[in-house]
């Protein structure tokens, strides 16, 4: 590891960068390098501007990429090189507004019931009943289950922000149930290794890929062919969920972890709890009104 990589590594860590931003952000500098074949170091505010270019005009990099991209070099020039380029406060890229994917309550019991094994179904029920990301809910340790309050504290959440989510009793048992299959003192998922005996004895939680691929054979065999379906998108089921049950949005704000409730209500977009009432309503108001 070059000791740029290594001073850049250190400024995400202190400014509390997560993990996955950690690796994003030095993904981008190394991008930059190799297209120049040189250290970024040594590069111009001139080159900087070519290689943004490239990527948004060539590359035809996405909005959400771009936003990488500007956000990974920008921190590396001006917290670990403390250049003032004016570049660098010019870069902006467009904020996609974009609906996320949503599953059905059937569909979402059809790809539980299609997941296999054992502890990837009980690893995508509980990102489901508790509304958890990814990584949240493979880092959950079993100290971190509160079966006599019904709750769960999640201490590894985005920006660091620890929560306290309801469980549901049935996912209580279903948890119970799975680790009297390994007994691990520390990881409520642990690793279970290539044939799938090394639970017991795990180092480290589940993998993210591991996990990633069962989603994708899971949701093949339940027939969904919906776009962007993906793991997270049980966490915007689980909110949409509850607010068609009639949850309040600041407790499903909560829940989620969310800072602003505008995040949390991107959900009333994905649910039609309401719109037929809403028809009648507007029927019988306007009902009369042509000649």
């Amino acid at each position: 590891m070059t000791p740029l990589r290594q001073q850049m590594i250190a400024a995400l860590q202190l400014s509390g960068k997560g993990e996955r931003t950690q690796e994003a952000y030095v993904r981008e500098v190394r991008l930059l390098a190799q297209f120049y074949h040189t250290s970024p170091d040594l590069l111009s505010e001139q080159e900087l501007q070519h290689y943004f270019l490239h990527r948004k005009n060539v590359d035809s990099l996405a909005p959400a990429s771009m936003r990488i991209c500007y956000s990974g070099i920008r921190f590396f020039y001006q917290h670990v090189l403390q250049r003032d380029w004016h570049t660098l406060s010019l870069m902006r890229a467009p904020t996609a507004h974009r609906l996320p994917a949503v599953l059905s309550v059937e569909e979402v019991r059809r790809l539980l019931a299609s997941a296999t094994p054992l502890h990837n179904q009980v690893y995508f029920t509980t990102v489901y009943s508790l509304g958890l990301r990814l990584h949240e809910a493979l880092s959950l340790q079993v100290s971190d289950i509160d079966g006599q309050r019904l709750q769960v504290h999640v201490h590894r959440g985005k920006g660091a922000k620890d929560r306290y989510v309801p469980l549901p009793a049935d996912t209580l048992t279903l948890l119970r149930t799975y680790w009297k299959t390994h007994r691990h003192k520390t990881w409520l998922f642990p690793a279970t290794g290539r044939d799938h005996t090394q639970s017991p004895t795990a180092a480290c939680p589940m993998s993210r890929s591991s996990v990633q691929g069962a989603f994708r054979t899971a949701k093949q065999r339940a027939g969904i062919t919906k776009l962007g379906v993906a793991i997270h998108t049980l966490r915007h089921s689980y909110a949409t969920h509850l607010l068609e049950a009639g949850v309040n949005p600041r407790l499903i704000q909560r829940y989620l972890g969310h800072t602003q409730l505008e995040t949390t209500m991107v959900y009333l977009h994905l649910t039609h709890k309401g719109h037929e009432d809403a028809y009648e309503r507007l029927n019988a108001l306007m009902h009369g009104l042509l000649p």
